[in-house]
């Protein structure tokens, strides 16, 4: 192309993407330091009216654990309290705290007549006295499941199983053998990310990422600038200097860094639908001296942990799929027939009586048969059935499932939530941490007008960023050849 046609593509798009880029930026920003504004929330009023809450929809009912002739609720949100009919619902995070990232709650377990629930990044005892108190845990390991099993405790993290036994004051860390089918490789999907965050070099990556999020953002504001000045030359005398001087360093920043902003666009670009389906099951061999390289073979792969009352044995749940264990001890066996889960995990997996299990994620709900192999889809009973699938989000994403409840079954669709539980108005607008609300931002899901389109945001908003910032290295070669000013 003539460099006319490379100023204008360079010139529109940015004018264009100038507002996205920056919005890029900073919630990568926040989210690369979520550390620092975890107790930080946000009041839903102020976010579309599709963030609202209703019938225990997006997350804050994942599942459920009987407590003293009531039933606890859990979620996203912290711990509430309902009766056994599923009425007069009322909070029960006293103790827990500030912040709803503080509060996100994986899973419920009562262990000796000890109640306990286990977030992200803490696990919480409940007292009479004072309400949930947070048990000491030495542990650098993102914190997924528990489990009891008699009077022994176990926290499921993404790398290692935690054993605790009463009083439950010191935990034990197991590391889980090698299975046969280990191959030493780690999943695509999580490396891109954390090159995309930085995280995989630790905090110097996560440093160079931040000083790529402010170079886009300085690229973008002196874009702008250069392109607006003109407009305002009657009101400012020096307009033709100061639009040389933005040029002029838009120019050398972009061009000493256009490497490091199109690495950054294209990791990005993998992490959303439809390219995510690329990446969504490969495995590679970790990067060298990375955080993603370890001796452990389990290293970030562990999801959750279930005792098989009928069969005798554990079932792991890991970023691999399903392996049975005999115990703890034992080597983890990978089962040959297993159900559809989502790339972005399992949200239900319990066992009925009669031994089938309930596996839900945001590919639907299955009933499994562990010792047929059989499974069904129990939300599309006429579906042809499958084994694990790429396609992250089905039409039915089960967020939460409980049985604790008097009357069938509730299962939570994360979208439209449960017609079968009633939740109390004054809930619809908890806030939203800070860090969630950047999250949405992030993947373009706070951009709510765009409707079904939205899933297509990052796919064409990362080309389009990509082609801008090529066009404006081309932009910047073809004057060089042509020795231009």
């Amino acid at each position: 192309m003539k460099r006319h046609t490379w100023s204008l593509h360079h010139k529109w798009l940015g004018l264009i993407l100038a507002f996205f880029i920056c919005m890029f930026c900073l919630s990568g920003l926040v989210l690369n330091h979520q550390e620092w504004t975890g107790t930080i929330d946000v009041s839903r009023r102020l976010l579309p009216d599709d963030y609202r809450l209703s019938n225990w929809n997006k997350g804050l009912f994942k599942g459920t654990q009987k407590w003293h002739g009531g039933v606890l609720i859990f979620g996203n949100s912290g711990v509430w309290k309902a009766d056994a009919r599923g009425r007069a619902v009322s909070d029960f995070n006293q103790g827990m705290p500030p912040g709803m990232d503080n509060r996100n709650i994986r899973a419920m377990a009562v262990a000796a007549g000890n109640l306990f629930a286990v977030s992200n990044k803490s696990l919480f005892r409940r007292t009479p006295a004072a309400g949930w108190e947070e048990c000491p845990m030495a542990h650098d390991d993102k914190l997924t499941d528990m489990i009891s099993k008699g009077d022994s405790l176990l926290i499921i993290g993404r790398s290692y199983v935690y054993l605790s036994l009463p009083p439950y004051n010191r935990f034990r860390k197991l590391t889980l053998k090698a299975a046969p089918d280990s191959d030493h490789k780690v999943s695509l999907f999580r490396t891109v990310w954390l090159l995309h965050s930085g995280e995989l070099f630790g905090w110097a990556g996560k440093t160079l990422v931040d000083l790529i999020a402010f170079t886009l953002i300085f690229l973008s504001l002196t874009g702008v600038a250069f392109w607006f000045l003109p407009w305002f030359r009657k009101y400012n005398r020096w307009h033709t200097a100061l639009r040389a001087f933005f040029l002029r360093w838009h120019d050398k920043v972009g061009r000493a860094t256009v490497v490091l902003t199109l690495f950054i666009a294209l990791t990005g670009w993998f992490l959303r639908p439809p390219a995510l389906v690329l990446i969504a099951s490969a495995r590679v061999p970790p990067v060298p001296f990375s955080t993603m390289a370890s001796d452990n073979p389990w290293h970030d792969q562990l999801r959750a942990l279930r005792f098989d009352g009928h069969a005798g044995d554990w079932l792991l749940y890991t970023a691999r799929g399903f392996y049975s264990l005999r115990s703890l001890t034992a080597v983890p066996r990978l089962l040959p027939e297993q159900p559809p889960v989502s790339v972005m995990g399992a949200n239900v997996l319990c066992q009925r009586r009669d031994g089938v299990w309930l596996v839900g994620s945001f590919s639907g709900l299955f009933t499994w048969n562990r010792r047929t192999g059989r499974f069904r889809d129990v939300l599309s009973p006429h579906a042809a059935a499958s084994g694990p699938v790429n396609i992250p989000i089905s039409e039915h994403p089960v967020a939460g499932y409980s049985a604790d409840f008097s009357g069938k079954p509730l299962i939570v669709d994360y979208n439209s939530g449960t017609n079968g539980l009633k939740m109390p108005v004054w809930m619809s607008y908890l806030p939203m941490s800070l860090n969630h609300v950047c999250l949405e931002i992030h993947t373009g899901r706070i951009y709510t007008f765009l409707g079904k389109g939205n899933i297509l945001y990052i796919f064409i908003i990362g080309l389009a960023i990509v082609w801008c910032l090529w066009s404006g290295w081309k932009l910047r070669s073809r004057k060089n050849r042509t020795g231009g000013a």
